[in-house]
């Protein structure tokens, strides 16, 4: 049976959130009685009870699946595993925490059918930490300068695509890497809509820090070769200096003759040196495993189980 839309919807220990939001999905989509959609529920390795609470709740008005993880992969890994297993015309998906409203998949259907293949939902405004938003700030802008300048200026978590998109995205499933900018980087006919991200209404946010610097460092190391030119780089730039030092030693100890042993210096050059290496290989490392990891061929993902929650 194809849909007018899937809805993707990945979740990790979200028992507080999970009757709310398949209250609202309920209210949405009777508002919506047009709108043909699917809902697929896929649980990251979910330890807390949060699959038994969603297979107790009621779903009107659309069609529910839940796909479980045999473990936590990450919630990239989780949008992939949905986006393999959609039958909609289009795609989409939103977080179980509810900070995204639901009224984006009507608009972003509605540009869809503009005639536009990929949609993205834009924050104008996001009721979030500081420190989020100068982690999203600076993201945007190392994106932006080092990826692709046409990234849009405000960062976007939400994205709806057809089936050409989801295509590219099934026949390319890049592990270590991010989803939204693997969509990004597809191009096709692409435009933008705007939103306000909303607070949390209950539990505790899973996107840690240790997450945040993960997708930072798969950002630009799957779609960028800055890393890796900025050791080329930072080498050429640390030989010319330590070749204009070396002129000055020679010409000054020629000319002047009042150059002394100094353990300090030379201890600050080593320190420098040692620590420039260091970084470039743990640069050069990042890529020799990222390419390793990708010759084993091993699974983004890898389901448990797949099944139809029941339709009431």
């Amino acid at each position: 049976m194809n849909y007018d839309v899937s809805l993707i919807i990945p979740f990790l220990n979200e028992k507080e959130n999970l009757p709310t939001l398949v209250s609202r999905l309920n209210d949405y989509f009777a508002s919506e009685k047009d709108l043909k959609a699917e809902v697929i529920f896929v649980d990251d390795g979910s330890t807390d009870g949060s699959t038994d609470i969603l297979r107790t709740l009621t779903h009107i008005h659309y069609t529910a699946r839940l796909i479980t993880l045999s473990k936590n992969f990450g919630s990239h890994a989780a949008l992939r595993a949905g986006i393999l297993h959609s039958r909609g015309n289009y795609l989409t998906f939103l977080p179980a925490d509810l900070q995204d409203p639901l009224d984006l998949v009507g608009r972003l259907y509605g540009k869809c059918r503009e005639g536009f293949d990929t949609v993205f939902a834009v924050r104008s405004t996001s009721e979030v930490s500081l420190f989020d938003k100068f982690f999203s700030r600076i993201y945007v802008i190392l994106v932006r300068k080092l990826i692709d300048p046409a990234f849009p200026r405000s960062n976007f978590d939400v994205v709806m695509f057809n089936t050409k998109v989801k295509n590219e995205l099934d026949h390319n499933m890049e592990a270590n890497s991010s989803i939204i900018l693997q969509v990004f980087s597809l191009g096709f006919r692409q435009t933008s809509i705007f939103y306000e991200k909303q607070k949390r209404i209950a539990g505790r946010s899973k996107w840690t820090l240790s997450k945040k610097i993960k997708l930072f460092i798969d950002s630009f190391v799957a779609f960028s070769y800055t890393p890796i030119r900025f050791v080329s780089l930072m080498g050429v730039a640390l030989s010319v200096l330590g070749f204009l030092w070396f002129l000055y030693i020679v010409l000054r100890a020629l000319l002047i003759g009042d150059l002394s042993p100094g353990w300090p210096s030379l201890i600050a050059i080593l320190m420098i040196g040692f620590g420039v290496t260091n970084i470039s290989l743990g640069i050069i490392a990042e890529y020799l495993w990222r390419t390793l990891d990708a010759s084993r061929q091993r699974k983004t993902f890898i389901i448990d189980t797949l099944a139809d929650l029941e339709k009431n």
